[in-house]
């Protein structure tokens, strides 16, 4: 071959090759950077057993801080690189979000000491990684809720970004699934759910397996969310909390407190007596190692912004006679959903007749204790997301299920992720409040965590 046949075929292979590489770049399918392995989440719940209530210290004593799973070493790290992550929503005063900021318009300050911004990102921008656990309770008490609003979940996983993670975890404290971003896997630990809360007839009938619900520990699986589940290389941590909170009236220092309602009649005195004892008695049995005050500061120490979803109809804010009135529809539509689901209409008709004898021996003085409990839950469950600086939706009907999940992922990609070092290098593991604002626009709304706490040594 002459050399200038030679030079004239390399030359040509040359520019193959060129096009080709070029098309891998332009082509969609070109493989982008594979989401980090997460550890595995071994042991999911390890860590509530290690929680011991400290009478003298009036709080629980946990050896494991929270996102370190058990590792020292790992903990002296944290202290010396960690940022002081915040994920941040900014809205006018028509709550129209604000998505053009630059990190130069942020004003940050720890403790009212001016800090410098060290990571900035818009959370759409799909270059930074999301950790998302979705934890659901899928107890007796969601049963009208459970299909539907697992059905709406799923439109939180279609919208997983190629590097984001989740994984999900129920009011058993079971790990469902781990962290992974392969959506049929996800989707499929969902319908899991559903099929536990459906049961089985068995093959001609036989071997009938009954419904499952869950246990209803729900914050327990909070807690060890926040101590297990999340390390220092989430950039974005996040958690999705469905439940109507019941496991708060077993937590140490109980914020919902069995009292005989006043002026009862003598023929309800006695029956009101025994169930409030049994109550007492149930609640000592069933008691955590525990507070909710233990459960916000795991939050605060926590980096994770948490959305609360609640299956309940929402007494805030509403005049004592409304509370009244929608728990007394909302007891109406369960008693009806179950009734529904009966196997029997002898069942059917066993389930409303009891169902009427309760309302009719419901005075407003006992309607007035119980409203007393659902507030204490629903404010507890509102402030847990307000403290993370997430946010707290009430699903109140089936049909909103799908609008809430929506509206989540749409928050998620309009909030800003900031970061910065603190100036106080101090590891003394105190609180320290944090103030966001954006410059000339002090009627900007600005929703993100207002505080952590410092590390240990």
């Amino acid at each position: 071959m002459r050399f200038n046949d030679f030079e004239a075929n390399h030359r040509h292979r040359l520019v193959l090759i060129a096009f080709f590489v070029i098309g891998l770049l332009c082509s969609n399918s070109f493989p982008q950077t594979p989401p980090r392995e997460k550890p595995k989440l071994k042991d999911f719940g390890s860590s509530l057993k290690k929680l011991k209530w400290d009478a003298e210290k009036n709080q629980a004593v946990n050896n494991v801080q929270p996102g370190s799973n058990g590792n020292q070493d790992d903990d002296v790290i944290r202290i010396e690189t960690s940022l002081v992550v915040s994920d941040v929503l900014v809205t006018d005063k028509e709550g129209r979000p604000q998505l053009n900021l630059k990190p130069t318009d942020f004003v940050i300050r720890e403790d009212g000491v001016p800090q410098e911004v060290g990571l900035f990102t818009l959370g759409d921008k799909s270059n930074v990684p999301r950790s998302i656990v979705l934890i659901i309770d899928y107890s007796g008490s969601q049963f009208p809720y459970i299909s539907d609003s697992i059905e709406a979940a799923k439109i939180l996983v279609d919208k997983l970004a190629p590097l984001d993670q989740m994984a999900i975890v129920t009011d058993d404290v079971e790990l469902l699934v781990g962290f992974t971003s392969d959506k049929r896997d996800l989707k499929k630990a969902l319908d899991s759910l559903i099929e536990r809360n459906r049961g089985s007839k068995g093959l001609l009938g036989l071997g009938k397996r009954p419904p499952q619900f869950g246990r209803s520990s729900q914050m327990s699986a909070l807690m060890a969310t926040l101590n297990e589940a999340f390390d220092d290389e989430d950039q974005s941590p996040v958690i999705v909390f469905q439940t109507d909170g019941d496991e708060i009236e077993y937590l140490r220092n109980s914020i919902v407190v069995h009292e005989v309602p006043p002026g009862l009649p003598p023929e309800l005195l006695r029956e009101i007596q025994e169930q409030t004892e049994q109550k007492k008695k149930l609640q000592r049995q069933l008691m955590t190692e525990f507070s909710l005050e233990d459960v916000y500061r795991a939050v605060e120490k926590s980096r994770a912004t948490i959305y609360s979803i609640i299956p309940r109809t929402r007494l805030i804010g509403l005049s004592e006679d409304e509370q009244i009135q929608r728990l007394i529809v909302e007891d109406e539509r369960v008693v009806a959903t179950w009734a529904a689901a009966a196997s029997s209409s002898k069942l059917k008709n066993i389930l409303k007749t009891r169902h009427e004898q309760r309302q009719k021996k419901f005075t407003k003085e006992i309607w007035q204790a119980r409203l007393d409990q659902e507030l204490k839950v629903q404010q507890a469950l509102v402030e847990l997301a307000k403290l993370s600086g997430g946010g707290a939706e009430f699903l109140e009907t089936r049909s909103q299920a799908t609008e809430i999940y929506n509206r989540i992922a749409q928050d998620l990609n309009q909030r800003y992720i900031i970061g910065y070092y603190p100036t106080n290098k101090e590891h003394d593991g105190k609180r320290r409040r944090i103030s966001i604002t954006v410059k000339g626009h002090p009627d900007y709304l600005i929703t993100s965590r207002t505080s952590y706490y410092a590390p240990e040594r």
